[in-house]
């Protein structure tokens, strides 16, 4: 069987996102609006998985992190502070030829002649600052003292709730505070599917220590998520945490790491662990005047802690998770012969379906019957589909090609009608190696979950 170009590959992936529901373009029905998605039912469980999965690890798992859930629309104050009003910008150019609007950074370099892309085109006007926040007005007057932004980031909220969170979670140092949210950015030209997007959600931690120790927790950090992203299905031999050099860093930053992952279009950041200092605190005790400083105990000393962030894209790494799962192999047909099978391999904790349950035939009273406790037993302890309709083997298909790990199937055995020893068991098959085993309804419960988890 000949192997997918990359291109062809990530065609395939968009094609079956939208067939079997995972991702939408968002208002398709009006032209869609560029660098907006929607998620399907099996998107939103897949993303639902991920997000469920990181808070567990990186808060529930942990003594020395809480939560919170910060506001989309602040106070305009809060983002002169950051300073992203000013500075939070990409240099955009236009290409006269094509009206092509570009990142600086998407130019094509050919022999010290920057050109156009899509065009080829080198009549480019000189990059000029765009920011890339979203305006807004909020209340009856749309002036300029009515102003706010969509926040770029979901970082600030933490910052301006610090001193809040360590009065009633009494943590002290280091303890982190963790939030998933949404964030939008105006991007100059979205591209590559979900990867770059306008509207988007950050999964964020804020670990807050003394400055002597940042370094040492930016190195745990960064294996800590490395292991992270291996555990929800993608092999290390993918990821790569690239050392940001110090010209690209921000310039508060005293050490940046991404993590990339091999996408089919190219090498990309899934994530960032950064070590920002004590600057994001500093500049909101300064413009607001109230202390963000914690007071330690022990030493009787008030500081302004140092802070580590890793930062990661839920839309990115559920499209990692999608390209990474696809794949391609031969099986056999209801008659025996070799066709292709469409499989995308998730580790069963990310897979949006867990487990599908068939009965081998639909006008068989007592299958159906049994099926559907099974469906009953099964359903409060994960997410189970019921499939009726169709031959098995193309039952099966389908649950292969949206990445259900878990096939059970009620058959005449179950029934006791062949032999009674195999009466109350089912056919149990594994999604990647197609492999089936009797398994007794009585021990299958323990059985699923123990292998999805």
């Amino acid at each position: 069987m000949s192997t997918p170009s990359d291109s062809q590959r990530m065609e395939k992936i968009v094609s079956l996102c939208k067939r079997r529901g995972f991702i939408f373009q968002s208002s398709e029905i009006y032209g869609g609006l560029n660098g907006c998605w929607d998620y399907g039912p099996l998107g939103v469980e897949l993303k639902r998985n991920l997000k469920n999965y990181w808070w567990r690890v990186m808060v529930h798992e942990r003594e020395d992190v809480v939560g919170m859930d910060g506001s989309i629309l602040m106070n305009r104050a809060v983002w002169k502070a950051s300073g992203h009003e000013d500075t939070f910008s990409d240099p955009m150019v236009d290409c006269r030829s094509c009206k092509a609007r570009l990142r600086a950074d998407q130019l094509v370099d050919k022999k010290g002649v920057k050109q156009c892309p899509n065009c080829g085109g080198k009549d480019l006007t000189e990059p000029r600052a765009f920011n890339l926040m979203f305006k807004t007005y909020v209340g009856a007057t749309e002036d300029e003292s009515s102003i706010t932004y969509l926040r770029p980031e979901t970082a600030q909220a933490i910052f301006l709730q610090f001193k809040n969170i360590l009065e009633v979670s009494r943590k002290k140092l280091p303890f982190g505070i963790a939030q998933i949210g949404k964030a939008f950015r105006n991007e100059i030209n979205p591209r590559n599917f979900t990867f770059r997007s306008r509207e988007f959600e950050q999964m964020e931690l804020e670990y807050f220590c003394r400055a002597e120790e940042g370094m040492k927790w930016l190195d745990y950090w960064l294996e800590e998520r490395l292991k992270f992203y291996e555990n929800v299905g993608i092999p290390r031999a993918k990821l790569h945490a690239r050392k940001v050099p110090d010209e690209e860093c921000a310039f508060y930053s005293k050490g940046t790491y991404d993590i990339e992952y091999d996408f089919p279009f190219g090498r990309q950041e899934l994530e960032g662990v950064a070590y920002r200092t004590d600057y994001d605190l500093s500049q909101h005790q300064k413009a607001s005047g109230k202390s963000l400083e914690y007071f330690d105990e022990e030493t009787k000393q008030k500081f302004i802690p140092h802070v580590v962030e890793p930062s990661a894209g839920v839309d990115r790494t559920v499209l990692a998770l999608i390209c990474e799962a696809y794949a391609e192999d031969e099986a056999p047909d209801e008659k025996g012969k070799m066709e292709t099978r469409t499989v995308l391999r998730f580790h069963p904790r990310m897979a949006p379906i867990k487990c599908a349950v068939f009965p081998l035939l639909k006008n068989k009273e007592q299958l159906v019957a049994k099926a559907k406790e099974i469906v009953d037993l099964l359903r409060p302890h994960m997410n189970v589909f019921y499939d009726e309709s169709g031959a098995i083997g193309r039952r099966y298909r389908r649950q292969d090609e949206i990445g259900t790990p878990f096939g059970v199937t009620i058959d005449f055995e179950t029934l006791g009608e062949k032999d009674r020893q195999l009466q109350d068991t089912v056919t149990l098959r594994d999604r990647d190696s197609m492999k089936q085993e009797r398994v007794k309804i009585l021990d299958l419960m323990q059985l699923l979950s123990q292998r999805i988890a």
